[in-house]
């Protein structure tokens, strides 16, 4: 059965990188620990704030059990 699980993480200046690898650890760590059979699809999407910037990215896992 198909299965999906998102992450989401905030976007400051100056901290995006420490952010990113935060939530690419987050992300490994429910691949390395969650019995994943089957990989599908990974996606990340963008949150814009009211003048556009970027304030927050979702990153959304396919997979299989």
């Amino acid at each position: 059965m198909l299965k999906v699980k998102t992450f989401t993480s905030q976007i400051r200046i100056f901290h995006t990188i420490e952010e990113l690898s935060e939530l690419d650890r987050q992300v490994n760590d429910f691949l390395a620990g969650g019995g994943i059979r089957k990989l599908v699809g990974i996606s990340d999407s963008i949150v814009n704030g009211d003048s556009g910037q970027s304030i927050g990215i979702v990153r959304s896992v396919a997979y299989e059990e």
